[in-house]
């Protein structure tokens, strides 16, 4: 069992996917989020234990902490703690071993190779060898889940994913600025034409049949345009508090990338 401790920015369900891979791996896994997370996919989101302290995503427990004696405390318990910390101020305490960033914010929030021996880049807005060690492709199709040791991954291509031959027509956006008001939850089944959510007032219709798959966390400060749902037409609700396939395979990446770069050095 490797005691190498991980940090892991960002804790949606990609970054869950990550997370969850490595500590079944035997890593010590730290999360670090925002103060409000915007994240979709609530029930397969560590960052779900910012709001109720703790959660549960296939039989791995995350808990809320506010300081380093309580990750230590976690790790000892078998848990993932998981910190609100978006300006890394931990690492002046704890050095990882290994950092994942995972915020999928299509940019790079500050992250570099002299925060770990091993850093990780998850999706676009990361040259690998000049920002981080590697990237790892979150693009779905032939390349998902490849290392890239030079240059970028692919570019947003601002298409949802294609289920049952629906694209756009999965994904609920904010029709206005204001805080959402939800109706439905997520796993619920909703018809063409019904309200699934308000923003500021303003009534957010499914555009599809299907079970909702995503929907952003109850009381959340949205602005226009804003991802706040997702629709599945397939209807299968276990896919609702399940790891996607391409969380696991980008977990599955992220952990390709720290063997080989332990194994090249000589240090695994």
């Amino acid at each position: 069992m490797t005691e190498d401790i991980v940090f892991i920015r960002g804790g949606g369900d990609i970054a869950t996917g990550i997370a969850h891979k490595l500590y079944r791996c035997g890593f010590r896994v730290l999360v670090l989020e925002i103060e409000w997370p915007t994240v979709i996919r609530r029930k397969v989101s560590f960052a779900q234990a910012i709001f109720d302290g703790e959660t549960v995503v296939e039989g791995v427990k995350a808990v809320k902490v506010t300081n380093e004696e309580e990750i230590f405390m976690s790790w000892n318990n078998d848990y993932i703690p998981v910190l609100i910390d978006s300006q890394l101020n931990i690492l002046e305490k704890i050095k990882p071993d290994i950092l994942v960033d995972s915020i999928l914010a299509k940019k790079n929030l500050g992250t570099n190779k002299n925060m770990a021996p091993i850093t990780i880049g998850v999706g676009p807005g990361f040259k690998a060898g000049e920002d981080v060690h590697v990237v790892v492709e979150t693009n779905r199709g032939h390349n998902l889940g490849k290392l890239i040791f030079d240059g970028f991954a692919e570019p947003d291509t601002k298409i949802p994913q294609e289920v049952m031959g629906y694209t756009s027509e999965r994904v609920l956006r904010a029709p206005c600025d204001g805080i959402i008001k939800n109706v439905f939850d997520i796993g619920d089944y909703v018809s063409k034409g019904q309200i699934v959510t308000y923003v500021n007032g303003e009534p957010v219709k499914a555009l599809i049949d299907g079970v909702i798959r995503g929907l952003i966390m109850n009381n959340t400060l949205v602005k226009n345009g804003f991802k706040i749902g997702d629709i599945d037409p397939r209807g299968i609700k276990e896919y609702c508090f399940t790891i996607s396939d391409k969380a696991r395979a980008v977990g599955g990446g992220v952990l390709e990338a720290i063997l080989y770069l332990k194994t090249r050095r000589g240090s695994f």
